[in-house]
């Protein structure tokens, strides 16, 4: 039986050292070492990338927002609005060339008020009611006002968000998007 193991033992002493000096020679081998490293770090960065561009586009799309907000309250406020007779669906159509290039038009919700001072009036984010599949169901108002109210614009928008990599994601609301809000107030010009 000895004749049988010594060579056995001697054959994996063998395989151990070759073993042993293949570990060696890949410890010292640089040959791949920049495609392993940016194995390691592409998810992080590709990661850092992602986060800064949806960033980015959200707050493009917010400043956009409030831009068209502003543009669309000079309509009320030059009276513009009112001596046409202009209706909620007439004025987001107004509404709708300032902000296409990034909002989808008919997402787009419009609620116009008007107060009496400007203490009253409330420019705060309003409570989005959703019914079971997930639309909202706010009744929006449209009251342009007359000289010398205070009026309220604000153009409200859920922006689609993808969750990125590492949890990191915008979605504010319940149902996985971003609240997006275009205020402007100011007081009706006599016209």
């Amino acid at each position: 039986m000895e004749w049988y193991i010594a060579p056995m033992v001697r054959n994996l002493k063998k395989r151990f050292w070759h073993g042993v000096g293949k570990l060696c020679r890949l410890h010292s081998a640089r040959d791949g070492a920049t495609a392993v490293e940016f194995a390691l770090i592409a998810p992080v960065f590709l990661a850092v990338l992602f986060a800064i561009l949806e960033v980015a586009f959200f707050l493009v799309a917010q400043q956009t927002l409030q831009t068209a907000a502003a543009s669309a309250g000079r309509l009320i406020m030059t009276g513009q609005a009112q001596n046409s007779g202009m209706t909620q669906s007439q004025f987001a159509a107004a509404v709708c060339p300032m902000v296409t290039a990034l909002i989808n038009c008919n997402n787009l919700m419009i609620n116009v008020q008007n107060y009496s001072s400007f203490i009253g009036a409330g420019a705060s984010a309003p409570t989005l009611t959703y019914n079971a599949q997930g639309q909202v169901t706010n009744n929006w108002s449209f009251n342009p006002g007359v000289p010398g109210d205070v009026v309220v614009v604000q153009l409200i928008y859920q922006a689609p968000v993808i969750s990125g990599p590492l949890g990191f994601t915008l979605a504010n609301l319940t149902n996985g998007t971003a609240l997006m809000m275009g205020v402007t107030a100011f007081r009706v010009e006599p016209y």
